[in-house]
C-alpha cells in the first residue's frame, strides 16, 4: 500500500496543482489489482497460509485470529484477492486545524467458503518542506516522523504551492478475498 501511496500522492498532488485555484480537492481513482493463487499448504498451529501465484510464485502469510472460517479453507482452493485504492488530495486553508485519522472496517462474505472485504481508511495533513524547481520535485512532512519526497512531472503544478503549505492526503483501499473450491479434473 505504502508503494502506491506514494505513487498516488505525486500524481494527485500533480494534478491537484495544476487545477484553478477554486478547485482545491481532487480525487484520484487507483489501480484495481487482481490476483488470484492456489492453497498449498496450511498450518493449522501457526494459522500460516501458502499460496502459489500466477507466475509460480510461493508466498506464506499468517492467517489473522479474528478470521473465524480458516479451518474452512483446504489445499488446492483457489483464492483471489481484488485491491483497490483511491486517493484525495486538498490543499487546506491557512489555519484549518491538523487532521491524522484512521479507520478500518470488515465484512465477511456469507456462504460456505471463507471470504471478506476489509477497508481501510487514512487522512493526515502533511506540510511541504522543499521544492525543487529544477528536479522538479517535492518534499511532504507529516504526523509521526512521517516524510516523502518524490519527483513532480508538471513543473507548473508546483509553481502553485509554496514551502510550508498544508495538504490533506486521504487514502482509501480495500480488499476483497473469494475464496472457491478447486474445479473437477477434466477427464
Amino acid at each position: 500500500m505504502k508503494r502506491l501511496f506514494g505513487t498516488f500522492a505525486v500524481l494527485g498532488l500533480a494534478l491537484l496543482l495544476a487545477t484553478p485555484a477554486l478547485a482545491q480537492t481532487k480525487t484520484i481513482p487507483g489501480d484495481k489489482i487482481v490476483k488470484t493463487a492456489t492453497i498449498e499448504a496450511i498450518n493449522h498451529g501457526t494459522r500460516e497460509l501458502t499460496v502459489k501465484g500466477p507466475e509460480g510464485n510461493y508466498v506464506t502469510f499468517t492467517v489473522p485470529a479474528d478470521v473465524k472460517r480458516f479451518d474452512a479453507l483446504k489445499v488446492g482452493d483457489t483464492i483471489t484477492v481484488t485491491y483497490y485504492e483511491n486517493l484525495v488530495i486538498r490543499v487546506k486553508r491557512p489555519g484549518e486545524k491538523d487532521v491524522d485519522t484512521a479507520t478500518s472496517a470488515g465484512t465477511k462474505t456469507p456462504g460456505a467458503k471463507p471470504g471478506a472485504t476489509v477497508a481501510e481508511q487514512r487522512t493526515i495533513t502533511a506540510t511541504i518542506t522543499q521544492i525543487d524547481p529544477k528536479t522538479p520535485s517535492i518534499t511532504f512532512k507529516g504526523p509521526n516522523n512521517w516524510t516523502y519526497s518524490s519527483r513532480v512531472e508538471d513543473k507548473k503544478a508546483l509553481e502553485t504551492v509554496k514551502v510550508g503549505d498544508k495538504v490533506d492526503i486521504t487514502w482509501t483501499s480495500a480488499v476483497l478475498i473469494d475464496v472457491a473450491a478447486v474445479p473437477p479434473a477434466k477427464k
